[in-house]
């Protein structure tokens, strides 16, 4: 029975607040964590991709006028970005605590003139694969009420050793 990829290389950023900031810190977290996995060669498309992961979350924990949107007990959604590599393939996660019922991921087509929702396209364009899941067992606190699992939003992009 096969046990699927062992990812024997892990970095982790956050937990970060679902602001502006994150997916700046992203990329540069992407860029050093993957030159020193020795895996330049994924950086560009990497970079992008968990930039785009982590835009999302920031885009669903705001409001519309684009100020952060705080949960009834005054807590901002978090965000954290993981990395997993076989020395070959590498695994972008993003994981949030972003309410449930601002949706899932799902890729639209935008319109010529939109300023936003090119992102999933562009993240399923650069990765071999890409979904998205809830953690089973891994409510945030205060999970009593419903709709506060922890979603994670991961792809995969394939070197070439």
């Amino acid at each position: 029975m096969s046990r699927g990829p062992t990812w024997p290389l892990v970095a982790g950023l956050g937990p970060l607040g679902a602001l502006p900031t994150a997916p700046r810190l992203a990329r540069s977290f992407t860029i050093v964590v993957l030159g020193g996995w020795k895996l330049a060669e994924l950086a560009e498309d990497a970079e992008l991709i968990a930039s785009e992961l982590c835009s999302n979350v920031v885009r669903a924990a705001s409001a519309p006028d684009g100020q952060p949107r705080y949960d009834n007990h005054g807590r901002l959604p978090l965000l954290w970005l993981r990395l997993l590599s076989d020395g070959t393939a590498l695994r972008i996660e993003a994981l949030d605590t972003v309410a449930t019922e601002a949706g899932v991921p799902t890729p639209r087509r935008a319109a010529a003139d939109d300023e936003s929702g090119r992102g999933l396209e562009l993240v399923g364009a650069l990765s071999v694969d890409w979904g998205w899941d809830y953690l089973p067992g891994h409510d945030r606190p205060g999970a009593d009420l419903p709709g506060h699992a922890i979603k994670r939003v991961w792809a995969l992009l394939k070197g070439s050793r």
